[in-house]
């Protein structure tokens, strides 16, 4: 059975576990993982029109800043996450 790996191959279905040692093996490197960029730049995307929408609808009530604002994710169905930007809509003054 092979361990290594090189480009163009795969990992053993059998060298996977949810824990965080293999039985039989130790760990001699940590190796360091990269992004998708077509799924990083999907889900920026998706977070940055969640956040302008609240600042539209912040403004839509007459505020000029949001206090408290979160994000959330939640899966409406397989495969379809929708992202929401919330917050508290205030309007603010320079304090003195």
């Amino acid at each position: 059975m092979a361990t290594g790996c090189s480009a163009g191959r795969m990992v053993a279905h059998n060298m996977v576990t949810t824990q965080f040692e293999l039985d039989g093996f130790r760990v001699t490197r940590t190796l360091v993982g990269g992004n998708i960029t077509l799924l990083t730049n999907l889900c920026e995307k998706t977070r940055a029109e969640a956040f302008d929408l609240m600042l539209q609808h912040a403004a839509e009530l007459g505020g000029n800043a949001v206090v408290g604002a979160r994000y959330d994710a939640t899966e409406v169905m397989q495969g379809v996450t929708e992202v929401l930007a919330y917050g508290t809509a205030v309007f603010v003054e320079a304090a003195k």
